[in-house]
């Protein structure tokens, strides 16, 4: 219990292991309709349901486990329901020309870009050439 303490700052934070815990499970039970919905969102691009659950799960609680463990935030992390919805419906879906396949290539390749603009330091440099009221805008058409 003492480790749990110095390794997250419990005590300097004024909470306790159980509070923590009871605030995991409310947010897991708040973001958990993700695990039901977006299998069912990317299915109708021809992506195996089952498979879409299990990845969806597994990457959820992968990149969840690790910002609590190296950044120490209690922040969870899983998929944007909107911008699923934007990849079935106008990428890979009816209206888009290229296969989920392709299009699931592309977000990798994009995420790739995003990490190495992040390690270099080129990321912050390119967010503020952009306005603010340009920033807030983005942020609320993505949702």
């Amino acid at each position: 219990m003492e480790f749990l303490d110095r390794w997250f700052s419990l005590s300097a934070r004024s909470t306790n292991l159980r509070t923590e815990l009871v605030s995991g499970l409310t947010t897991f039970l708040t973001m958990s309709y993700i695990l039901a919905v977006n299998p069912l969102i990317l299915s109708a691009a021809g992506m195996d349901r089952e498979s879409v659950f299990f990845a969806t799960a597994i990457s959820a609680g992968i990149t969840s486990i690790l910002m609590g463990l190296s950044v120490n935030v209690p922040v969870a992390l899983a998929p944007g329901m909107g911008l699923n919805a934007y990849f079935v419906a106008v990428v890979a879906g009816s209206q888009g020309a290229v296969s989920y396949q392709v299009a699931l290539a592309a977000v990798f390749f994009s995420g790739i870009i995003f990490l190495v603009l992040t390690l270099t330091k080129i990321r912050p440099l390119l967010v503020d050439a952009f306005p603010e009221s340009l920033k807030s805008g983005i942020a609320a058409g993505i949702g």
